[in-house]
Order: structure tokens, then sequence, then C-alpha cells
């Protein structure tokens, strides 16, 4: 019941997004558009910004669920930006309403676990440390993020499939080759 609770407050979020701006939004205007108590919301969440950070997570997790390996993390990056061309009035209301670095604590979060289950993967019969993993990780990720808050600050005009394949010729190879230097380095 309580999975249902969230994913009505979340149709509702986003319906209500397509007219009005997140800052207008009352809690009052979500629970009577799902028909849920104002009691069966603060439950759940403690304002309307914990349900959108719900939100992104939750988009995420299910959008990159089986696409976090070598093979397929390019495919995960062209469905984050598809789910976010899907979800474009949330994603432009809620960038211009809450803080970037807000925003940039979604995508990291989205962009994180996409990216170290790659380099967990590419690590497989090496001894590079964790601190090393994350650090290439991290580093890969904040190209990722860099790239897709350029995109959404120009209004999502770009065409994401063009992103997502220059992203891919840029990095083709590259995980590898910065996991290789580091164990270069440690010899």
């Amino acid at each position: 019941m309580s999975n249902t609770t969230k994913l009505a407050l979340e149709a509702s979020l986003k319906k209500l997004l397509l007219h009005k701006k997140i800052d207008k939004i009352t809690i009052n205007d979500l629970t009577s558009d799902c028909g849920i108590s104002r009691m069966a919301f603060y439950y759940h969440f403690k304002d309307i910004y914990d349900l959108v950070e719900w939100i992104c997570i939750e988009d995420g997790r299910r959008i990159l669920q089986g696409k976090k390996n070598y093979d397929t993390w390019q495919e995960g990056m062209a469905q984050v930006f598809e789910e976010v061309v899907e979800n474009k009035a949330f994603i432009l209301n809620v960038y211009s309403s809450v803080s970037r670095e807000k925003m940039e604590s979604y995508l990291y979060e989205l962009t994180y676990r996409l990216i170290v289950d790659v380099v967990e993967e590419k690590c497989v019969g090496t001894e590079l440390a964790k601190e090393d993993k994350a650090f290439i990780a991290e580093f890969y990720k904040y190209g990722f993020v860099g790239i897709v808050l350029n995109w959404i600050d120009r209004g999502m005009k770009d065409d994401y499939k063009k992103i997502v394949e220059r992203m891919s010729i840029t990095l083709h190879g590259n995980i590898t080759n910065s996991i290789h230097n580091f164990e270069q380095i440690k010899k």
C-alpha cells in the first residue's frame, strides 16, 4: 500500500507540474489530486522537495536496472536522457525551482551508480585499491553530470542520442585505460 501511495503522489506531482511551478503547488493540491489524506502524505514525505528527491532516485533506480555494466552503460545513459525528455516539464520545473546543487546531487547519485559498477566490472582481476576505483568513478561521474546539466541549461534542444554517441566515443576504452594507468603507477 505505501508504494502505491508514493506512486500516486509522484503521478499527481508530475501532472500538476505541467500547469504550475513547484513552489506554487501545495500539499493540499497533491493530496486532493490523488485522493489521499494530508496525513498519508506526511507519513511518507516531510515536504514536496522530499517527494521530488524520492522521485528522482526511484526513477533513476528503475531506469538503470540491469544497465550497469560495460556492455550496457551506453543504453543506461540513453535511458537517463529519454526519462528526462519524457518528464521534461517535471525536470525543467524542478531545475528552475531547486538549487543547482540539489539537482546536481540527484544526477550525481544516479550517474555514480551507473559508472561505479562499470569500473568494478573492469577491475575484476586487478588489485586496484578501493579509493582508486572510487576516484575513477567520481571523475567520469562529473563529466556525465556536466554534459547532462549543460543540455538541460540549453532547454534540452540538442539531440540526446548524438550526445550519448559522443560520450561513448569519448569514453571508449578510457575507463579501462584509467584503471591500467593506476595499476602502472602502483608498480
